[in-house]
């Protein structure tokens, strides 16, 4: 459970964050989100960032070797990044229908996968 409670976490907060940074992008497009000003979309994008940031800081804190956790920094960090491009993925995909996904972003993907594998390795 100490290895795998940061890893849910960090699933979370990254759902969150990519909620953040991208939904407004689509739902511009929305009636009710069509004349938002960029300060207003800022404004809901902070409010969605403190919900991530209350999951992001557990997840390091509670993973972290030095507080008790089972993994080193350089590890939590790549982890965070794959799973942070791992999410980015899937919502592309499932939202940004019109936006394709192409070789070059797989083998992209295949490299960060063993940049963990490396990061992990004794």
């Amino acid at each position: 459970m100490k290895a795998f409670l940061p890893i849910l976490l960090l699933i979370f907060s990254n759902m969150l964050m990519t909620l953040a940074w991208y939904a407004h992008l689509k739902f511009a497009k929305l009636p009710a989100f069509s004349g938002a000003s960029l300060f207003t979309v800022i404004l809901i994008s902070w409010g969605i960032a403190f919900f991530e940031y209350c999951l992001a800081v557990p997840a390091n804190r509670l993973g972290y070797i030095g507080t008790g956790g089972v993994y080193d920094i350089w590890q939590l960090k790549v982890m965070q990044e794959v799973i942070s491009l791992s999410v980015f993925a899937i919502f592309a995909i499932l939202v940004f229908k019109s936006e394709s996904f192409r070789i070059n972003h797989l083998i992209a993907f295949v490299f960060l996968v063993l940049a963990v594998y490396f990061m992990f390795k004794k």
